[in-house]
């Protein structure tokens, strides 16, 4: 190559890496995420780690999704047993001041993700119930207006929706507001709704396709295994939410492989 052609391809090499639209950074990197471990009891009463291998492995499939670790919180609530993903303590007032925290620097959207117990007046965090009014109120403080995805998956949790319904939010839980979910034994692994979370991960496209393939998800394994009632997990999309989620691509850097079960 000439001397005059190469410097030609060198000038043209050095413009293109400066103008190529920053396409390839996922999504995800401008947006604040919390995920919860709220309990660490079986429905038994006994032990379980089930909460926190979904907090532990939910928030790891965000981040190869796409989400800046920088920009995510774990909490747990036993955050001194789990050095290698050094979780803050489960406690309201300490996700709201992750999440005003995350959110005035992280501006894109909002992701929270509960695994815990619940009842008709909320979810389990360590040993108080977080109602959904009082969820709502933080994410109106924090998240605001803009693109909020909130994933609770607990017993009872479609008592969320009512209250955290709104034009630029999606909701999915893990049961209807009058139903348990199931799946947190004290050798279960994940609770039945977060294990389908992972599973459906590598091939949704988005969190609207997510929503649903983890519906049917739980259906299947709740035949499978028996369990009655089912919990029919509840899916609500905001009407401002919604044509922008394909916009927001799960698939680009989706884990390759899904945790397996026990």
């Amino acid at each position: 190559m000439r001397p005059v052609a190469r410097l030609a391809w060198v000038i043209l090499s050095l413009w293109l890496a400066q103008t190529t639209p920053a396409a390839a950074a996922s999504a995800f990197s401008d947006w604040s995420a919390v995920v919860i471990a709220g309990d660490w009891h079986a429905h038994s009463g006994g032990p379980s780690e089930a909460f926190d291998n979904a907090r532990r492995d939910v928030a790891r499939a965000f981040e190869q999704a796409g989400f800046e670790p920088g920009n995510l919180r774990q909490f747990s609530v036993r955050p001194e047993r789990y050095k290698d993903t050094n979780p803050a303590k489960s406690e309201p007032q300490g996700i709201f001041n992750a999440l005003a925290d995350l959110t005035s620097r992280a501006t894109g959207g909002c992701l929270i993700y509960f695994s815990s117990h619940g009842a008709p007046q909320g979810v389990v965090v360590d040993q108080q119930l977080l109602p959904p009014g009082v969820l709502a109120g933080m994410l109106d403080q924090t998240c605001g207006k803009r693109p909020t995805v909130v994933i609770i998956s607990a017993c009872f949790s479609g008592v969320f929706v009512p209250a955290l319904a709104s034009a630029n939010r999606m909701v999915l839980t893990a049961a209807r507001p009058d139903r348990s979910s199931f799946g947190c034994g004290e050798a279960d692994k994940y609770p039945y709704f977060d294990q389908c979370v992972l599973e459906s991960m590598p091939s949704a496209p988005d969190f609207a396709t997510l929503g649903v393939t983890v519906q049917r998800c739980v259906a299947v394994r709740e035949i499978k295994e028996g369990m009655k009632p089912p919990s029919e997990p509840q899916l609500f999309i905001g009407p401002a939410l919604k044509p922008l989620l394909p916009l927001y691509s799960l698939a680009s850097a989706a884990p390759s492989k899904p945790p397996g079960r026990n």
